[in-house]
């Protein structure tokens, strides 16, 4: 059952959230988390939801920053997980002198600006520093030249806060993005393929040139959100033939407004770059499953005996296709947040995105008719912002 929550974490009015069965044919539960740096308090909310209606994931994935709470929440026990959320979040927005502000859009748009100067200028406490030369100002071929901070306040907390040998341990399945800087590739550090530790978190979050590349093995990598900015189709190549209710959660929305000034340009470019474009992976998903149905119907047509071996393998393979239940919560850019939202790393903005990823949550786990597996196979999305009217 759930712990009692900490309670200066968001309920509103409303009580905790009722525990939510797991869905009858349900083989596992995934959460899927996107990179967006200060915005990824959001994910944090999700998973205090989550956990509240007792719908603790078997998988996690994340890139960038997502990889950091993908790592948290795997790296913890249960019980501890939404405490050890809170402790990331609050130690790092804990540098916040902006504690007065007039109430407003405006205002608040102006204080959000001056909080990511503030951030830009002396780091986040728990997360990254200034170096003091660096990038242009350092020796070509220094560590110094190709970054402008300094993460290894975040291995400390990294350290502090995630227990890798639970992790490597495999209960549950962690796997996090980065790419190889000299190949361009795409790489996934799955725990049920490698042992992971704490560099393999900091290589999928570390994004330039504000952050060092982190080297594993022989090999440097940078922030996985470069390349992909979504670990979903990690998760959807590696389930086999089992059932899964997946959690998708993106801090950047595919669909917006045309921009009417320079701050919303500036904000619609980000959007547009690291949105996840879940539809696409989806879609594409889709057009699989129904090739790989007609080419079932098509082997049972054939009589067993003038099969291969490997058809007749085949032929079994796609007797057992998955059914998938992708709940995509995105957030919702305020009006007063511009293209600093994800480098602002002031208390009062961190609160408010968790509790937009935690209210999120709850009016989706409200549709129960999104958690029931038909078992018809296929996948289907549902995302609680476009609900039919």
């Amino acid at each position: 059952m759930p712990t009692a929550l900490p309670p200066h974490l968001p309920h509103g009015k409303s009580p905790p959230i009722a525990p939510v069965p797991r869905p009858q044919g349900c083989n596992g539960i995934a959460l899927v988390l996107q990179g967006g740096g200060a915005l990824g308090a959001y994910q944090a909310g999700v998973y205090q939801a989550l956990h509240e209606a007792g719908l603790e994931p078997d998988w996690v994935a994340g890139v960038s920053i997502g990889a950091v709470n993908a790592a948290i929440i795997a790296g913890n026990k249960p019980e501890d997980r939404v405490r050890k959320l809170e402790k990331f979040w609050l130690d790092i927005t804990s540098r916040d002198p902006f504690t007065l502000w007039p109430e407003g859009d405006g205002p608040r748009l102006w204080r959000n600006m001056l909080s990511a100067m503030n951030g830009i200028m002396f780091g986040q406490p728990g997360f990254f520093k200034p170096l003091p030369m660096a990038g242009f100002l350092a020796p070509r071929g220094s560590r110094a030249a190709t970054s402008l901070y300094d993460t290894s306040p975040l291995r400390q907390t990294i350290e502090r806060l995630i227990d890798f040998d639970l992790i490597n341990e495999g209960h549950v399945r962690l796997a996090v993005g980065a790419v190889n800087i000299e190949s361009a590739n795409f790489t996934y550090f799955d725990n049920h393929q490698t042992p992971l530790g704490p560099e393999h978190i900091m290589a999928s979050g570390a994004l330039p040139p504000g952050l060092p590349m982190v080297r594993i093995g022989r090999h440097q990598y940078w922030d996985g959100g470069l390349v992909s900015n979504t670990p979903l189709q990690h998760l959807l190549d590696h389930i086999g033939a089992n059932n899964m209710l997946v959690f998708q959660v993106d801090l950047f929305s595919a669909q917006g407004a045309v921009p009417r000034d320079m701050p919303e340009v500036l904000a619609r470019m980000k959007d547009i770059q690291y949105s996840s474009r879940t539809r696409t992976t989806t879609d594409h998903f889709l057009q699989t499953h129904c090739l790989q149905k007609q080419l079932r119907d098509a082997l049972h047509m054939i009589p067993p005996a003038l099969l291969t071996p490997e058809q007749t393998q085949l032929k079994n393979t796609l007797e057992h296709l998955p059914e998938i239940n992708i709940l995509h919560l995105i957030y919702r850019q305020q009006a007063y947040e511009g293209d600093a939202k994800d480098y602002e790393f002031s208390r009062i903005s961190m609160k408010d995105h968790w509790r937009a990823g935690y209210f999120d949550t709850r009016n989706t786990l409200a549709r129960k008719d999104w958690l029931t597996f038909k078992g018809e196979g296929g996948i289907r999305a549902h995302d609680i912002h476009h609900v039919p009217e």
